[in-house]
């Protein structure tokens, strides 16, 4: 197969195109999920495929096909969509030179999830949803996603890199709800792993039952937020969601350009000193980690603020070659060290559509604060926790739910409190941490821009001397 798509790519070139690349994969997937203690859907099975992308004319041209056999046909279509986009375009593709490649990654399961039945897989996480139902008669409902992926993918281009890298993860998110009158609460868990399935062995469903149902009957009992603007000290679970939704898709390259907020702010103070930022595909076991992006570019540990200056963006090879083209053209002077390389942040969520600019692993870095210290001198703020789910804008505005939090009174954690959100500007928001922890956590999630993939974020627990809180309502 192998030979194939050398000779595909090479046929390429032939038909005019100036640079080909050939994608493809073949993985095992299985996915469920569970209502209650139902089974709503249960699927398994291959999927297998391959993708073209050319540039022809100064344009892209993009075709995908189910089958090896039409590798070439998939190939004549792309290079023919490219050169009829070319007659239209205004600014022909350049691409940002990278080192090539030629790399076999594998990949040991600690136990493939390919190996573990279904009917395993279905018994454990029923169990999990009984244990949660029947620890209160206040807990209403369950629902449990599952999906898990092992295979290999390829890459091959006209640069002359060819790479084969295996693919694993494995995948669980719980929500569970509960009522007493009509108070309402929610709580959702979620984890994840790159290496196999032992992380549902290392979290057992009683341990994990017992841990979601305290913090739902935590939340019917808790107080109702005091609006306005407080300090909060923000866990390393809203550390990362605030730093991958409120600033992480402002840094990447393709948000940028198109008008967000960063693209006048290259090389300027955007946060406080303590704030550092990266976004990194080599963190050992991050959910968002891997070796090499879907360009065939080595991924890498990105630095995106330093010290409260933007020195880098997350970039694919179109956009770095276009930021370096814009620093130039319009002579902007950035600091010392500004990165425009290419950095390893295309991903595709499939053989079937081309990469985005994408996250990895985002993070803010420690600091050398602890916990205590960052509460002791607070007569009165938020210790948030958990968060329930985040929105942000290209203007930098953004919304956090927090599905876990407490009061801090008098230098103390004091009583829960239920259905809290943080809002605000981002840069404004981080301009106010006045403290980062040492404490540094990794988390797993997922993300949407068009197409989903699973990231990481992160962080340890910080501190900002000023947020707006508010309610939320949950039904």
């Amino acid at each position: 197969m192998e030979d194939e798509l050398v000779r595909t790519v090479d046929y390429g070139l032939s038909l005019g195109a100036s640079y080909v690349e050939i994608r493809g994969e073949e993985l095992m997937e299985a996915s469920l999920e569970i209502e209650d203690e139902r089974v709503r859907i249960v699927e398994q099975g291959v999927d297998r495929g391959f993708s073209v992308r050319v540039i022809s004319g100064g344009a892209w041209g993009f075709a995908s096909t189910s089958s090896l056999e039409r590798l070439r046909d998939a190939c004549r279509s792309a290079v023919k969509l490219a050169s009829a986009a070319s007659r239209a375009v205004k600014e022909k593709v350049e691409l940002a030179e990278v080192k090539t490649s030629v790399d076999r990654v594998h990949v040991k399961p600690d136990e493939n999830p390919a190996n573990v039945g279904v009917d395993e897989k279905i018994e454990m996480f029923l169990e999990l949803g009984r244990a949660i139902l029947s620890f209160n008669d206040r807990i209403k409902s369950f629902n449990f996603n599952y999906s898990d992926v092992y295979g290999r993918k390829w890459y091959f281009n006209s640069d002359g890199t060819r790479i084969v890298q295996d693919v694993l993860y494995v995948w669980g998110r719980a929500v569970a709800t509960a009522r007493e009158g009509d108070v309402y609460a929610a709580y959702r868990e979620e984890l994840g792993s790159v290496k196999g399935f032992k992380v549902w062995r290392e979290n057992p469903p009683g341990e994990l039952a017992e841990k979601i149902s305290h913090a739902l009957l935590e939340q019917l009992e808790a107080a109702t937020p005091r609006g306005g603007i407080f300090p909060v000290v923000m866990g390393p679970n809203v550390t990362g969601v605030l730093v991958h939704e409120a600033f992480g898709h402002l840094a990447e390259a393709d948000s940028a350009l198109a008008g967000g907020l960063l693209l006048h702010k290259l090389g300027e103070r955007v946060a406080s000193p303590l704030v550092n930022i990266f976004d990194d595909a080599t963190i050992e076991g991050g959910f968002g980690s891997f070796k090499y992006d879907d360009e065939g570019v080595r991924a890498q540990r990105s630095i995106i603020v330093k010290e409260g200056r933007v020195v880098g963006l997350m970039y694919d090879r179109e956009t770095a070659a276009k930021i370096q083209e814009m620093i130039n053209k319009h002579h902007l002077k950035v600091c010392e060290g500004f990165n425009t390389e290419p950095t390893g942040n295309a991903r595709a969520e499939g053989f079937r559509v081309p990469p985005l600019v994408r996250m990895r692993n985002t993070c803010m870095a420690s600091g050398d604060w602890t916990l205590e210290e960052m509460i002791e001198d607070l007569s009165f703020g938020y210790l948030l926790e958990s968060f329930r789910g985040g929105q942000a804008n290209l203007d930098g505005t953004f919304q956090v739910g927090v599905q876990k939090a407490y009061e801090i009174v008098d230098g103390e954690v004091g009583r829960p409190v239920r259905n809290l959100s943080i809002s605000g500007n981002t840069l404004e928001t981080l301009m106010h941490v006045d403290a980062v922890g040492n404490d540094f956590k990794l988390n797993v999630g997922w993300c949407g821009k068009g197409q989903t993939v699973n990231v990481g974020d992160g962080g340890p627990h910080i501190r900002c001397s000023r947020m707006l809180v508010g309610g939320m309502k949950l039904e």
